[in-house]
């Protein structure tokens, strides 16, 4: 016990607790989630995110102080995205022939994810600031972020309904594909990463490959389609309404 207490404080003091309580903590859950056969309600993020937030909250550690080990995992995001493009770069041809129709649905499921958000905010009479937070809920957490401060939100807020939207989706998805008879899996795979971006692409990339990089197209479709028309919806009707 004395060890284990000089090994915390030890750790706890340095980068390394930061960087060390997160690889531990989601080697163990994607050994939980593989042994249970990959269900979705055992989503590795989701727990990985709970049992570190349940840590810090015990220990009393300070968010800063855990991020400050955490951001040498947090650098590898770009990496890991831009290694998205190495399946649709195999799938070029297929991809290609399918342009107009990924970019017609990427249009409609990003404006329906975006405007039923929007809309039921309206509806349920939230401040102004959270409605246009909730706008780019489905895009990844860093470009909701930016555009919600373009539109007049809160980033934090745009930030934490992006990751909630990415959970939701990821932990839902197979039940909702099964229940609509939705088997072919490029599409199963473009509309979890139309609707739940990040987090569903890394879901539909564990469960199957074409699913895998339909999502990491859809991604980077929402991504760049919700950059450019959102302000651009918002400039219109500030304009005409």
């Amino acid at each position: 016990m004395a060890d284990f207490v000089q090994l915390w404080v030890y750790l706890s003091s340095t980068p390394l607790f930061g960087l060390t309580a997160t690889i531990a903590t989601y080697v163990l859950a994607q050994a939980c989630y593989d042994r249970v056969g990959r269900a979705p309600w055992a989503n590795p993020v989701l727990w990985s995110v709970l049992c570190i937030g349940c840590v810090l909250l015990a220990t009393g550690t300070t968010y800063p102080a855990y991020f400050a080990g955490a951001q040498f995992v947090h650098v590898l995001l770009g990496p890991a995205v831009v290694a998205l493009g190495w399946p649709l770069w195999l799938r070029r041809t297929e991809l290609r022939s399918r342009g107009v129709a990924l970019t017609l649905a990427a249009l409609a499921g990003g404006l329906a994810a975006g405007g039923s958000a929007v809309a039921m905010a309206w509806a349920f009479g939230m401040p102004a600031d959270i409605v246009k937070s909730l706008a780019p809920k489905s895009v990844t957490a860093p470009v909701a972020m930016g555009i919600a401060e373009r539109l007049g939100g809160v980033p934090a807020l745009a930030a934490v309904f992006a990751v909630l939207t990415g959970m939701v989706g990821a932990l839902s998805a197979k039940l909702l594909f099964d229940a609509l008879g939705i088997k072919d899996w490029a599409v199963r795979g473009f509309a979890l990463g139309t609707t739940a971006h990040g987090i569903g692409a890394a879901r539909a990339l564990q469960v199957h490959p074409d699913a895998g990089a339909y999502a990491g197209i859809a991604l980077g479709m929402q991504a760049v389609l919700a950059s450019v028309l959102m302000p651009l919806l918002v400039w219109a009707w500030r304009r005409w309404a």
